[in-house]
């Protein structure tokens, strides 16, 4: 009787656990993944440059009119 108890309750949890979802095979990398990677940081460097060319126009702006540099 004590078997089939411990076999009965082995089951039942091996029954559960191997019912757990799981999350799938992974998403195959396509062909424009990395363009559009590449077009992130594309743009992030552009907001770079573009603050840069902001504060270096101001600096000179400054010098122009002969107020003293921030």
């Amino acid at each position: 009787m004590g078997m089939s108890k411990n076999v009965t309750m082995s089951l039942s949890i091996l029954f559960i656990a191997g019912c757990a979802p799981h999350d799938g095979p992974p998403k195959p990398k396509t062909i424009i993944q990395p363009l559009l990677q590449a077009a992130q940081r594309a743009h992030g460097v552009r907001i770079t440059v573009d603050g840069l060319a902001d504060a270096v126009r101001k600096a000179v702006d400054t010098q122009e009119r002969g107020d003293t540099p921030p």
